[in-house]
């Protein structure tokens, strides 16, 4: 006990050693942390934190006609990991819980579901409305039918005005619902743990085209309480996006909160999503348009239930996985058929480059946003993996019948049942799991989409990167201190940049199959060009004579809905340089990664439910992600 003690006063009367600091040398080589730990003192976001954008539960007019039943506490119970019930009856859970959500019931037509369902004098008294209360107490078909049948009359602006109107902003029942939004969102926010933003969907539709826009607000339910939110429909409402920036601005000066707003499905709008002339209105896109949709809309949802909107086959012919989920029959409600030139205003991608042009006409990108997935799911489940795919809705929810149903028929086209998508999340570099700093994240465009898989994906743009950069396993430490992380800018340059990325597959998914690296770009001439670069895969196979990277293989077992990762990588990480690179020319670029073929969810529910496939549907896909651009801008 005595030696003991005596050891013990020397070892407190030991000087403690200074901290640990890294010497300049290795700063510059192959350990840039600021102390011993590599996890201490960051400056920079550590973590990815994964959630949804874009989620309705039975609050949501069509989601209660198409039979939903459970509400806002079932929605973010399931998206924070618990067990709950489907409106169908079956248990459902996440294989991981998700970080956070943004609840986006449609903001017009709040409450009405409920009372559609009850029969209120003012619902029967219209023949719209006893029609609908019908057939959502019939059930079944009817009631789904009775959902088309809104949505038709909704997107065609045919609503009974008498009847929006008692559920439109500045009636009770609509203040009634936004409370209860509000609370909800109060309620299951635990900083530190889940975040639940407060949020809404804006349903703009002209003559069926999609313009819809959801909009997520950074602050609390005091500030949220202030406003109502912005409608399409009813005395108060507008499709026209400027009148959505209008109520942006509004809310932003009576609260002193922040909000932003992000567009989904272009390739539903017939065109008019991403306009480069005139808009959907004829006005003319001018400087005050332009300034308003870059300062607004951060983001794009590149993928979702209802189609990926990245890019399409016939506007990027030499990209050979241009062809990926893509819905190209009609509009939302098939009212009218798709032509080749609608094309150019729909997809992500070509928006992109288009944005150069309007730049340099009216001097502000409208469209530099980076990317976001998420579901779009009307059944309070947030599912987004094929294995465990709940639908769109929950006439779509797993059966027998759902792949057969088509989601959408008329004369004009079809939007079959197996074709819906099981996408997507998008996953936010953020500092914490807060709304502060999620929200921040996503303004400053540190996001990337993915069609479901949660692979780790870093993305970084400047100069000087080198192979110590990624050797020492913490490539974040370089990418920042040497350049822009996925959404940044990178400055003018005489040289051409490098750009670091890193991918990790999904813990509990597929490996990966390559990482590619997407350019756009203007010439002197005005003129805009496309390049994919194969920049990093899996061993085995290197690119032919012409450039073109075999097959990373495929090792699905339709019978048992399997696959085995006996193929493609783990991880794969590169540093890449522009060979194409002129310092005068405007760019983007991004990464996409693939992973290896794996089944859809159609090939589970034949395994399971026991039913035929039906002809036509694809079995096999290839998941991948899509990191938020980056910009270069030469001088001047």
């Amino acid at each position: 006990m005595i030696k003991r003690s005596i050891l013990a006063c020397l070892m407190l009367s030991t000087p403690v050693a200074a901290q640990f600091v890294p010497s300049q040398e290795s700063l510059e080589g192959l350990y840039q942390g600021k102390a011993y730990s590599p996890y201490a003192q960051r400056g920079f976001p550590s973590q990815v934190y994964w959630g949804d954008t874009h989620l309705h539960t039975g609050y949501s007019m069509d989601a209660g006609l198409f039979g939903n039943t459970t509400g806002l506490e079932t929605a973010y119970e399931f998206a924070r990991g618990e067990e709950v019930m489907a409106a169908s009856g079956q248990p459902v859970k996440l294989s991981r819980p998700l970080d956070w959500l943004v609840l986006t019931e449609h903001s017009d037509g709040m409450g009405l579901i409920f009372d559609l369902k009850s029969g209120t004098p003012n619902v029967l008294a219209s023949e719209q409305g006893k029609r609908w209360h019908e057939a959502i107490n019939e059930g079944g078909e009817a009631s789904a039918t009775a959902a088309l049948d809104l949505i038709t009359n909704f997107s065609q602006g045919t609503m009974d005005p008498d009847l929006i109107a008692d559920y439109s902003p500045g009636a009770a029942k609509y203040a009634s619902v936004w409370k209860n939004i509000i609370e909800a969102a109060e309620h299951y926010n635990e900083p530190g743990h889940f975040t639940a933003f407060i949020g809404f969907e804006w349903t703009s539709l002209y003559k069926g085209n999609n313009l819809h826009r959801n909009v997520v607000l950074r602050d609390d339910g005091a500030r949220a309480s202030l406003v109502e939110p912005m409608v399409t429909q009813g005395p108060t409402g507008s499709v026209d996006p400027m009148d959505l920036y209008t109520w942006l601005e509004n809310y932003e000066s009576k609260s002193g909160g922040r909000a932003f707003t992000i567009a989904h499905n272009g390739n539903l709008s017939n065109g008019i999503m991403f306009p480069t002339e005139k808009r959907f209105t004829g006005d003319t896109v001018d400087e005050e348009y332009v300034t308003k949709r870059a300062k607004w809309e951060p983001l794009y949802e590149i993928t979702q239930i209802k189609g990926d909107g990245e890019t399409h086959p016939k506007l990027s012919p030499d990209d050979e996985f241009a062809d990926y989920e893509t819905w190209d029959a009609g509009n939302l409600d098939l009212t009218a058929a798709k032509t080749d030139e609608m094309l150019k205003g729909e997809y992500a991608r070509e928006a992109l480059k288009q944005g150069f042009l309007l730049e340099q006409s009216l001097g502000i990108n409208p469209y530099k946003f980076g990317f976001s997935g998420a579901t779009d799911s009307h059944t309070s489940l947030t599912t987004a993996d094929e294995d465990n795919f709940f639908g769109k809705a929950t006439n779509a929810e797993p059966s027998k019948t759902r792949m057969s149903h088509p989601f959408t028929k008329t004369e004009n086209g079809v939007f079959e049942g197996f074709e819906l998508v099981a996408s997507g999340y998008t996953g936010v570099w953020a500092t914490d799991n807060t709304r502060d700093a999620l929200w921040d994240a996503m303004v400053r465009r540190e996001t990337y989409a993915t069609t479901g898989p949660r692979m780790m994906v870093r993305f970084f743009g400047g100069s000087g990167y080198t192979e110590n950069d990624l050797r020492g396993r913490q490539p974040a430490f370089a990418g920042y201190a040497k350049g822009v992380p996925m959404g940044g800018d990178l400055p003018a340059m005489d040289e051409a940049p490098d750009f670091m990325v890193y991918a990790l597959r999904d813990p509990i998914g597929a490996n990966l199959d390559r990482i590619q690296i997407v350019k756009g770009w203007m010439d002197a001439d005005g003129a805009l060009h496309e390049k994919v670069y194969d920049v990093a895969w899996s061993e085995g196979r290197e690119p032919d004579a012409n450039g073109k990277l075999p097959p990373v293989g495929n090792t699905v077992d339709l019978e048992a809905a399997g696959y085995t990762n006996t193929i493609g990588a783990p991880e794969l990480l590169t540093i890449w340089t522009d060979p194409d690179f002129d310092p005068l020319q405007h760019a983007f670029y991004y990464a996409r990664v693939l992973e290896i073929p794996t089944p859809r969810w159609v090939v589970y529910d034949r395994l399971r439910l026991g039913v035929d496939i039906p002809e036509g549907a694809t079995l096999v896909g290839q998941e991948r992600a899509y990191t938020s651009p980056i910009w270069y801008a030469p001088k001047g």
